[in-house]
Protein backbone atom coordinates (compact mmCIF):
# COMPACT_ATOMS: atom_id res chain seq x y z
CA UNK A 1 0.00 0.00 0.00
CA UNK A 2 3.16 2.24 1.18
CA UNK A 3 4.68 1.79 -2.31
CA UNK A 4 1.72 2.28 -4.45
CA UNK A 5 0.98 5.38 -2.65
CA UNK A 6 4.81 6.39 -3.47
CA UNK A 7 5.25 5.64 -6.59
CA UNK A 8 1.76 8.08 -7.08
CA UNK A 9 3.30 10.75 -5.57
CA UNK A 10 6.43 10.38 -7.21
CA UNK A 11 4.28 10.35 -10.45
CA UNK A 12 2.67 13.14 -9.96
CA UNK A 13 5.84 14.91 -9.06
CA UNK A 14 7.44 13.52 -12.51
CA UNK A 15 4.50 15.21 -14.33
CA UNK A 16 4.76 18.47 -13.05
CA UNK A 17 7.25 20.56 -14.60
CA UNK A 18 7.80 24.03 -13.21
CA UNK A 19 10.41 24.68 -15.24
CA UNK A 20 7.74 24.66 -18.62
CA UNK A 21 6.54 27.21 -16.92
CA UNK A 22 9.23 29.52 -16.44
CA UNK A 23 9.82 29.03 -19.93
CA UNK A 24 6.20 29.95 -20.69
CA UNK A 25 6.37 33.02 -18.58
CA UNK A 26 9.50 33.68 -20.06
CA UNK A 27 8.51 33.65 -23.60
CA UNK A 28 4.87 34.95 -22.59
CA UNK A 29 5.42 38.51 -24.74
CA UNK A 30 6.46 36.82 -27.49
CA UNK A 31 3.99 36.49 -30.53
CA UNK A 32 1.90 33.70 -30.91
CA UNK A 33 3.78 32.56 -33.91
CA UNK A 34 6.73 31.78 -31.97
CA UNK A 35 6.61 27.85 -32.63
CA UNK A 36 8.59 26.84 -29.26
CA UNK A 37 11.82 24.86 -30.05
CA UNK A 38 10.28 23.45 -33.10
CA UNK A 39 11.64 23.98 -36.72
CA UNK A 40 9.58 22.60 -39.96
CA UNK A 41 10.76 22.38 -43.49
CA UNK A 42 9.65 20.84 -46.74
CA UNK A 43 10.47 17.28 -47.69
CA UNK A 44 9.48 16.07 -50.89
CA UNK A 45 8.64 12.61 -50.06
CA UNK A 46 4.34 11.96 -49.22
CA UNK A 47 5.35 11.37 -45.45
CA UNK A 48 5.32 13.34 -42.45
CA UNK A 49 8.19 12.90 -40.19
CA UNK A 50 8.51 14.52 -36.38
CA UNK A 51 11.54 14.02 -34.92
CA UNK A 52 11.87 14.71 -31.05
CA UNK A 53 13.84 14.32 -27.86
CA UNK A 54 11.86 11.04 -27.23
CA UNK A 55 12.21 9.48 -30.53
CA UNK A 56 11.07 9.38 -34.21
CA UNK A 57 8.00 8.79 -35.79
CA UNK A 58 6.90 9.03 -40.13
CA UNK A 59 3.56 8.28 -41.72
CA UNK A 60 2.28 8.31 -45.19
CA UNK A 61 0.51 11.11 -45.83
CA UNK A 62 -1.73 8.36 -47.35
CA UNK A 63 -2.27 6.61 -44.62
CA UNK A 64 -3.51 9.29 -42.44
CA UNK A 65 -7.35 8.81 -41.32
CA UNK A 66 -7.56 11.77 -38.96
CA UNK A 67 -6.14 14.17 -36.70
CA UNK A 68 -6.94 15.62 -33.55
CA UNK A 69 -6.21 18.05 -31.13
CA UNK A 70 -7.12 18.38 -27.93
CA UNK A 71 -7.36 19.44 -24.26
CA UNK A 72 -8.56 17.32 -21.02
CA UNK A 73 -8.86 16.75 -17.64
CA UNK A 74 -6.97 13.64 -15.96
CA UNK A 75 -7.53 11.93 -12.84
CA UNK A 76 -9.10 15.26 -11.54
CA UNK A 77 -5.55 16.32 -11.34
CA UNK A 78 -3.54 16.50 -14.87
CA UNK A 79 -4.06 18.98 -17.46
CA UNK A 80 -3.74 17.43 -20.75
CA UNK A 81 -3.08 18.71 -24.58
CA UNK A 82 -3.15 15.77 -27.01
CA UNK A 83 -2.59 15.82 -30.60
CA UNK A 84 -3.87 12.28 -31.97
CA UNK A 85 -3.02 10.90 -35.57
CA UNK A 86 -4.92 8.06 -36.60
CA UNK A 87 -3.28 6.09 -39.41
CA UNK A 88 -6.22 3.38 -40.40
CA UNK A 89 -3.83 0.95 -38.82
CA UNK A 90 -2.90 -0.63 -36.31
CA UNK A 91 -0.93 2.12 -34.40
CA UNK A 92 -2.01 5.52 -33.28
CA UNK A 93 0.49 8.19 -32.80
CA UNK A 94 -0.10 10.20 -29.72
CA UNK A 95 1.79 13.61 -29.08
CA UNK A 96 1.15 15.40 -25.58
CA UNK A 97 1.97 18.46 -23.19
CA UNK A 98 0.78 17.56 -19.32
CA UNK A 99 0.77 19.99 -16.21
CA UNK A 100 -0.42 19.45 -12.79
CA UNK A 101 -3.24 21.32 -11.58
CA UNK A 102 -1.16 22.41 -8.70
CA UNK A 103 1.24 24.08 -11.05
CA UNK A 104 -1.02 27.01 -11.41
CA UNK A 105 -1.75 26.94 -7.67
CA UNK A 106 -1.62 30.63 -6.40
CA UNK A 107 -0.97 28.90 -2.98
CA UNK A 108 3.00 29.53 -2.68
CA UNK A 109 3.14 26.48 -0.72
CA UNK A 110 1.50 23.83 -3.35
CA UNK A 111 3.98 25.25 -5.79
CA UNK A 112 7.20 24.85 -3.21
CA UNK A 113 6.00 20.91 -2.38
CA UNK A 114 5.58 20.79 -6.59
CA UNK A 115 9.22 22.23 -6.67
CA UNK A 116 10.87 20.48 -4.22
CA UNK A 117 9.03 16.99 -5.74
CA UNK A 118 10.30 17.69 -9.05
CA UNK A 119 14.40 18.68 -7.73
CA UNK A 120 14.21 14.41 -6.46
CA UNK A 121 12.48 13.49 -9.57
CA UNK A 122 15.83 15.65 -11.01
CA UNK A 123 18.17 14.29 -9.16
CA UNK A 124 16.75 10.00 -9.15
CA UNK A 125 17.34 10.99 -13.34
CA UNK A 126 20.19 12.46 -12.97
CA UNK A 127 21.75 9.08 -11.06
CA UNK A 128 19.84 6.98 -13.95
CA UNK A 129 21.50 8.51 -16.85
CA UNK A 130 18.41 10.00 -18.38
CA UNK A 131 15.86 13.02 -18.69
CA UNK A 132 12.61 11.44 -17.01
CA UNK A 133 10.48 14.70 -17.81
CA UNK A 134 11.08 13.75 -21.63
CA UNK A 135 9.87 9.87 -21.11
CA UNK A 136 6.11 8.75 -21.51
CA UNK A 137 4.73 7.82 -18.44
CA UNK A 138 2.79 4.24 -18.61
CA UNK A 139 1.24 2.53 -15.25
CA UNK A 140 1.04 -1.55 -16.55
CA UNK A 141 -1.12 -2.96 -17.27
CA UNK A 142 -4.11 0.41 -16.97
CA UNK A 143 -2.19 2.04 -19.34
CA UNK A 144 0.09 0.08 -21.45
CA UNK A 145 -1.75 1.50 -24.46
CA UNK A 146 -1.13 -1.73 -26.84
CA UNK A 147 -0.79 0.30 -30.37
CA UNK A 148 -0.53 3.56 -29.21
CA UNK A 149 3.10 5.22 -29.92
CA UNK A 150 3.62 7.83 -27.50
CA UNK A 151 5.97 11.07 -27.62
CA UNK A 152 5.84 13.80 -24.54
CA UNK A 153 6.52 17.43 -25.08
CA UNK A 154 7.66 19.37 -22.36
CA UNK A 155 6.46 23.00 -24.18
CA UNK A 156 2.82 23.63 -25.10
CA UNK A 157 3.62 25.50 -28.30
CA UNK A 158 5.82 22.54 -29.97
CA UNK A 159 2.63 20.22 -29.64
CA UNK A 160 0.71 23.04 -31.33
CA UNK A 161 3.43 23.11 -33.86
CA UNK A 162 3.01 19.58 -34.25
CA UNK A 163 -0.68 20.13 -34.82
CA UNK A 164 -0.25 22.91 -37.34
CA UNK A 165 2.30 20.70 -39.45
CA UNK A 166 0.69 17.51 -39.91
CA UNK A 167 -2.54 19.38 -40.79
CA UNK A 168 -0.83 20.93 -43.67
CA UNK A 169 1.09 18.27 -45.10
CA UNK A 170 -2.30 16.49 -45.09
CA UNK A 171 -4.44 19.10 -46.64
CA UNK A 172 -2.03 20.09 -48.96
CA UNK A 173 -0.24 16.16 -49.71
CA UNK A 174 3.12 17.09 -49.64
CA UNK A 175 5.48 16.04 -47.45
CA UNK A 176 7.20 18.18 -44.10
CA UNK A 177 9.42 17.78 -41.61
CA UNK A 178 9.82 18.59 -38.06
CA UNK A 179 12.44 18.91 -35.54
CA UNK A 180 11.56 19.53 -32.01
CA UNK A 181 14.87 20.02 -30.06
CA UNK A 182 15.32 20.37 -26.04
Amino acid sequence: MKKTALLFCLAGFVLANPMAIAQEDANSDKSSEDSGNANESDDNKAFWQASLPGGHYMVALGRIADISMHEYLLDGQLIVNEVVIDTGGRSIARFYHVKTLAEDSPSATTRRVVEKGQELIDRAGKKAGTDIHEMVQKNYPTTSHAGMVEYRLMDIRDLQSIYKSVKNAWESGKGRKITVKQ
